[in-house]
């Protein structure tokens, strides 16, 4: 998948500024746009935006379908006459600089419910039908999506399994009853997914007419309790009761003695072979409505996974190597859908196996910039005169830490630092606009730095820390960083510098200041 050079930033939308105690769909995250076109940025890449649960982690959601009602903007559901500002006179003093999940998630899930209850009382009928036929288009998931969380909300959101029998494992009647229970509920998590999706296609129209792409991600596994799995047992390995029996991970490295027990449900791939992986096929034609580019998390699972017997230690030592559906998998999805415009998440211990299905399918995979030094030169493929031109370049993802926290923290060293300035032959005073630099600068391309290397922010800024169980995802900007014009310049500066601006502006920006 080569495009032209490109260059974006990577930045969650709940990481957007705004009164609401979360970034959301409304005027930030037109104006990150426009800052992005300002700085000749032509790709936004972001995390998952499927409704997070309990850890708030956007890598295990509710659903792999739905997305994320906390993004939903009141603003824009004041101007569509669904909330009143006198609705949202009570609005807390939530904090500007982080999110609190505790606090937004009372909030947000009673204004949403008024939100419904004008609409049922309010809406014309062209709204009414344009409702209805949103939900008849979507009828696969969603069906079973307002099910299952009027469901749990029933049951004080407890996991699925924790239901009584009857509608833990489907049975018809405990179905039909369930709904007949919850009829309002169910139409109010209707209404919301109706609302989102329709303010985040707003959102990516804008986004693209302005020459910027949406890179979204799509990770291998989903959460045991979300309503993929709930609806879908007989595809994964669970038990008679719905729990599972084999999960995922990554088994002991270096960074971890014990490896990483995730806890998520294994596929049956062969099972799921059978009716031409259908959920698959689903799953990526959504996704293919949301973004532009799909980056796949987790990559080498198609290839092959860490399989690990469901433990109460939560340990991944005692797990095996099985192979995944590797490259005939995606030759039925290209089948269906033509040739998506993908991204290898290609991290980790990366075997021949797994290079080979990434380069047979042509798919760019990813070099990070904070993994490229220290190790010697000739092994490490992360170090920029061992890119390729069918890759993604990046100072760091949202695992990592800051550029600035990691070069003042314990994960780097004198031998680091001696490398990097010896590699650029410059001091390093600015971490964060080094690895910039270098980024700009490599032949892959496409170049993705987090926005918090842009603002030169610190440690307190990291996003995620994996393996840790909080104070994660709860990063925001304030509105100050918008004015911050020395940064986006200096972005602009070097997009141009390395030939990665394209577009009208680019050109109009050329014709008054010659670059020669």
């Amino acid at each position: 998948m080569l495009v032209p050079r490109s260059s974006g930033v990577l930045l969650h939308p709940t990481s957007l500024p705004g009164r609401y105690g979360i970034g959301d769909l409304g005027q930030w995250a037109y104006n990150f746009v426009d800052w992005l076109e300002s700085a000749y940025q032509t790709l936004w890449q972001i995390l998952p935006l499927g409704p997070t649960s309990y850890g708030d982690s956007p890598y295990q959601t509710l659903s792999a379908f739905a997305g994320n009602t906390y993004l939903i903007s009141f603003d824009k559901l004041i101007e569509d006459g669904w909330l009143s500002p006198e609705d949202l006179a009570d609005l807390p003093p939530f904090p500007r600089d982080h999110v609190d999940f505790g606090w937004i998630w009372t909030y947000h899930k009673y204004k949403l419910t008024k939100a419904y209850q004008n609409f049922a009382t309010r809406a014309t009928m062209p709204q009414k039908k344009a409702f209805a036929d949103w939900c008849d288009a979507n009828k696969d998931w969603l069906d079973d999506f307002a099910l299952y969380m009027a469901i749990k909300d029933e049951h004080d959101g407890r996991p699925w399994v924790e239901w009584e029998a009857g509608v833990a494992l489907r049975d018809p009647q405990a179905l039909v009853d369930a709904q007949k229970r919850h009829v309002e509920n169910i139409e109010d998590y209707k209404f919301r997914q109706w609302q989102f999706f329709t303010q985040w296609s707003e959102l990516k129209a804008y986004a693209n007419n302005k020459g910027i792409k949406l890179i979204g991600d799509v990770p291998i596994f989903i959460a045991h309790d979300s309503a993929d799995v709930w609806a879908n047992r007989e595809l994964f390995y669970l038990d008679e009761l719905g729990n599972p029996t084999v999960v995922a991970g990554v088994p002991p490295d270096y960074f971890s003695v014990t490896g990483q027990y995730w806890g998520n449900p294994l596929y049956k791939w062969d099972e799921m072979a059978k009716d031409g992986y259908s959920w698959w096929i689903r799953r990526f034609k959504a996704v293919q409505t949301q973004v532009d580019i799909i980056r796949i998390d987790h990559f080498r699972g198609f290839e092959a996974y860490w399989e690990i017997p469901t433990n109460e230690e939560r340990t991944a030592v005692n797990g095996q190597w099985v192979e995944g559906p590797g490259i005939p998998f995606f030759r039925v999805i290209e089948a269906a859908l033509g040739n998506l415009p993908i991204i290898a998440e290609d991290l980790g211990v990366i075997t021949e196996g797994v290079e080979a299905m990434r380069d047979g399918l042509g798919l760019p995979g990813m070099k990070v910039l904070q993994f490229a030094w220290g190790n010697l030169p000739e092994a490490n493929l992360f170090l920029p005169h061992h890119h390729i031109a069918n890759s993604v370049v990046y100072s760091g993802t949202h695992d990592n830490n800051t550029t600035n926290g990691w070069w003042y923290s314990n994960e780097t060293n004198e031998h680091i630092h001696h490398h990097i300035e010896k590699y650029t032959n410059n001091s390093v005073t600015e971490p964060n606009w080094t690895l910039i630099r270098i980024a700009e600068a490599s032949v892959s391309h496409m170049a993705v730095v987090p926005m918090q290397d842009v603002l030169s922010l610190g440690a307190d800024a990291r996003m995620n820390t994996p393996n840790t169980s909080s104070g994660n995802w709860i990063w925001r900007m304030v509105e100050d960083n918008f004015t911050d014009r020395e940064a986006r310049d200096r972005l602009r500066d070097l997009t141009l510098l390395y030939g990665r601006a394209h577009g009208t502006r680019f050109i109009e920006y050329l014709h008054e200041h010659p670059m020669i």
